[in-house]
């Protein structure tokens, strides 16, 4: 890797803005010891709503979080003596190949839990397949299923189409199938987080429809109600369509299409703690889930 910097202002040395033991995922990820989240600093999107744009959009500031690929080994190492239940990366993308490297390292050293990419889905395929045999959970966001939409609150053209098939990837390699252990712990799989927003700008009943169709009815979605208006989307006249929180209808319409269409694994956010929880700052937290059989 050459010393340059590229279009998400990141280069050859990964940029780690925090680490800790997470208690805001999904169940089966957080546990009793909470996931052992790693978030890199930087992103390859500009979205317009980021709730972590402290870290994501301030690239001159993120510089001074530069670190080693061995001391982000030892990160990983640290939060598996800590108990955490599994290594989450948190917007890899940009940091893909530093990833890898910092995982072999680690493995070398006892690492021994399972590894989370927790992206955006804006990744290549290439680098994706790459992954094969490294990551044990893929854990996707699908933003929007129009690529206009792409580009006009997160700045990237074809979202749609480079996320969909990043997904297929990640599905190819996992399967249906969520693998957990005797406590009910994730170790294996593919989870695709759908991020309700207003006025249905993500569209989410084509998505729905394109996981169902072209991946299969028991692929694992996890449904999440958390959206608030926050950076530009708060303040920015351009952006006026996101700058309110979901309604609780629009809520229970997302909750209706997965019965609707058959989708029968996963997990979603319950509407009213999920509306009042969310503060950027990577405190432990409650974020409840319930399983999306319960609903149906």
């Amino acid at each position: 890797m050459r010393d340059e910097i590229a279009a998400c202002y990141s280069g050859r040395l990964p940029i780690v803005s925090s680490y800790t033991a997470h208690f805001g995922e999904e169940p089966c990820l957080s546990g009793t010891h909470g996931a052992g989240n790693i978030f890199f600093g930087n992103c390859n999107l500009r979205c317009v709503y980021c709730q972590n744009y402290q870290i994501s959009q301030t690239w001159k500031e993120q510089r001074k979080n530069e670190v080693t690929h061995e001391r982000l080994a030892e990160m990983m190492l640290e939060l598996q003596d800590r108990g955490c239940h599994n290594i989450g990366f948190v917007s890899p993308t940009h940091f893909a190949p530093q990833m890898a490297r910092a995982i072999l390292i680690a493995a070398e050293r006892g690492l021994r839990l399972p590894i989370v990419y927790n992206t955006n889905a804006y990744d290549s395929v290439e680098v994706v397949r790459l992954l094969d045999g490294i990551v044990d959970i893929y854990l996707p966001d699908l933003k929007y299923a129009d690529s206009d939409a792409g580009f006009q609150y997160s700045k990237v053209r074809d979202y749609a189409v480079h996320a969909r098939a990043a997904i297929k990837e990640m599905h190819r390699q996992m399967g249906d199938e969520l693998v957990f252990d005797e406590n009910g712990l994730l170790r294996r799989g593919l989870l695709i987080r759908l991020l309700v927003l207003p006025n249905d700008i993500a569209g989410l009943e084509e998505n729905l429809r394109w996981i169902r169709d072209e991946l299969s009815p028991k692929t694992a979605i996890s449904l999440m109600a958390q959206y608030y208006a926050t950076n530009k989307a708060a303040t920015d006249p351009r952006y006026i369509l996101l700058s309110r929180r979901i309604s609780e209808g629009e809520w229970f319409q997302a909750v209706s299409l997965l019965e609707d269409l058959g989708m029968e694994e996963g997990f979603m956010q319950e509407y009213e703690s999920a509306s009042h929880y969310y503060r950027p700052d990577f405190t432990d937290k409650e974020k409840p889930f319930r399983d999306i059989r319960d609903f149906q």
